[in-house]
């Protein structure tokens, strides 16, 4: 299991890409069994950096399990991934034999802020 920011992991991808070592990084991340990548479209990314995270996210289709998760709806991904075309395919890919999670209940991190702050308790 390998988990990552998504911002990080672009980070990761473009770095790499940079050093000539992409494909190095490719062959790293396809032996995890479960890629994490977090927080999908909090930050913005370059269209090569939403490019190589497309190439990653098709690599695994079929092969290897990826958790994604994204506060934003699948119509907001192309903002992600800088046009329709490449987000149709990848979303093709991903909703392909998934299970999608919808949860959109009381943050946790709030609530338990709130509950410190009511009880005189110092949050960190």
């Amino acid at each position: 299991m390998r988990f990552f920011t998504a911002a990080g992991l672009v980070n990761r991808l473009e770095e790499a890409q940079k050093q000539y070592q992409l494909e190095r990084l490719l062959q790293q991340l396809d032996r995890a069994d479960l890629l994490i990548c977090d927080e999908l479209g909090y930050l913005s990314f370059s269209c090569p950096g939403a490019e190589l995270l497309f190439q990653l996210f098709a690599d695994r289709y079929e092969s290897k399990s990826l958790l994604i998760t994204s506060n934003l709806p699948f119509g907001d991904w192309v903002q992600i991934f800088h046009g329709e075309r490449m987000t149709a395919a990848l979303l093709d890919r991903l909703t392909h034999r998934c299970h999608i999670f919808e949860m959109n209940g009381e943050s946790y991190r709030f609530r338990e802020s709130m509950k410190a702050k009511k009880s005189g308790k110092a949050t960190t």
